[in-house]
């Protein structure tokens, strides 16, 4: 039986009255928010998540020279993973929505990190590609349910603050990656840093699954006044999102659009910067350690776009906010990035790198808060939508990147196609309205559509 956070009468059946005295006690005021628990878990998600990601991109040049793999053969080795991450998205996304981001989290986490252990026992080029197409296809679904649980425990105006906060740490465990992995490689090998990432996996999910309730009322000692503040979470859905109907509207595709833009790029910084920076500008393997500062770029931009992202929705309006924000991150971003093409030196091309992954992560919080604002309680299959079309971007990228560097000689030729795309992003951001629900609940208030500074405050968006 669910935790209901009530009381029991004398045959142990769930009162909702005493449920609410329970609730209005006085000793029942806590340290910290609830919510602010759940946002700390899903943090911890993150961290976990890049720590696993980035662990076999600061290994890469160990791992290519150790089973012989070439280039072209390594682009396949991170585009598995990113194929099979495409392909269960959707359904894993949907199956939140459906059963609750609870059970599917805990499955989720337990999956990958079972394969991140995996990856250090291999031998061969395709055992590898065996092992990351697994390990693809069980971390799908992690991020559109930490959408499911957002949608459910954040209140509406802290949501891009709450993505803000959670693609931070997902940057803070990329950032901490090569501190680990590149003492722990050297002094026990490539493989002892993915035995122990799996571990650390494993232990979240098991706490995951005994603390966390899919919504507010079932967890005991979340008071009225918090519930208050969440407001009306969407109700876990029956029969699924009507694919029919949502792949008719543009603005899903419009959605899926800048996803996948972004995401060929910022796959770069995922898979092969470390490669580059041995290969293509002549850094040492000590040296990767300054591979932590684009991380570090990465977590503080994601944090101020989550900031900042709120602010402008305050100050500018939904539709405006939204837009002006991914406008201005994929621009820089772009910019950033053909500058680096160009660079002199191995240092100042890695600060420029850095300041276009900034300018990828400062939007990325608006594009995940876009998905909650037009999907509501699809807003695990909207998320899962917009992530496979950027996935999939991501493999082609990992892959189209090891041939162009074959084909040329020069490790600098792939970046051309990812300012391009960069630059497309923005335009698109142009045509994004978070005013418009896929699927209204209810009939629309047209003055949602253009608030003013007062009209917001006036509807609670604080």
């Amino acid at each position: 039986m669910p935790d209901r956070g009530g009381e029991q009468g004398e045959k142990g059946i769930y009162s909702p009255v005493s449920d609410a005295a329970s609730r209005s006690r006085p000793g029942t005021r806590r340290f910290m928010k609830y919510q602010h628990r759940v946002l700390g878990m899903l943090s911890l998600l993150s961290v976990i998540t890049y720590l696993d990601r980035v662990c076999i991109a600061v290994a890469g040049p160990r791992m290519q020279d150790a089973l012989h793999i070439s280039p072209e053969a390594w682009g396949w080795v991170t585009s598995v993973f990113f194929l099979s991450y495409s392909a269960f998205e959707i359904p894993t996304g949907a199956l939140g929505d459906r059963i609750g981001p609870r059970r599917v989290l805990t499955r989720v986490v337990t999956w990958w990190s079972a394969f991140t252990a995996l990856t250090g026992t291999v031998s061969s080029y395709y055992a590898l590609l065996v092992v990351r197409f697994c390990f693809g296809a069980g971390e799908a679904g992690a991020y559109p349910n930490a959408s499911a649980v957002i949608a459910r425990w954040i209140p509406v105006a802290k949501r891009t603050r709450a993505w803000g906060i959670v693609w931070m740490t997902a940057q803070v465990g990329a950032a901490f990656s090569p501190l680990l992995v590149v003492p722990i490689q050297i002094r026990y090998g490539w493989r002892a840093p993915f035995f122990v990432f799996g571990v650390i996996g494993v232990v979240w999910s098991v706490a995951w699954y005994v603390w966390f309730r899919d919504s507010p009322h079932e967890k005991a000692g979340v008071t009225q006044a918090e519930l208050h503040e969440i407001g009306s979470a969407p109700a876990l859905q029956q029969h699924g999102m009507p694919w029919a109907m949502a792949l008719r509207i543009p603005a899903l595709w419009r959605i899926a659009g800048i996803g996948a833009c972004y995401v060929y790029a910022l796959g770069f910084f995922q898979s092969w910067l470390q490669t580059y920076l041995v290969r293509g500008r002549g850094f040492t393997e000590a040296a990767l350690v300054l591979s932590s500062l684009t991380y570090v770029v990465g977590a503080t931009a994601n944090g101020l776009g989550g900031v900042v992202g709120d602010w402008m929705v305050r100050r500018y309006g939904l539709r405006n906010g939204r837009r002006w924000i991914g406008m201005a991150g994929l621009s820089v971003a772009a910019l950033s990035m053909t500058a680096a093409i160009v660079a002199p030196s191995g240092n100042l091309a890695l600060v420029l790198l850095s300041c276009a992954y900034g300018g990828i992560l400062f939007q990325q919080p608006t594009l995940c808060a876009l998905c909650n604002d037009v999907g509501r309680k699809n807003a695990g299959a909207v998320f899962g939508f917009m992530n496979t079309a950027a996935n999939v971007a991501s493999a082609i990228s990992a892959v189209v990147f090891g041939y162009l560097v074959g084909y040329s000689g020069n490790y600098n030729t792939p970046f051309i196609p990812m300012v391009a795309l960069l630059a497309l992003g923005a335009l698109l951001w142009l045509q994004a309205d978070p005013t418009r629900e896929l699927f209204p609940e209810e009939p629309r208030d047209e003055s949602r559509d253009e608030r003013t500074p007062m009209s917001y405050e006036a509807t609670g968006v604080r």
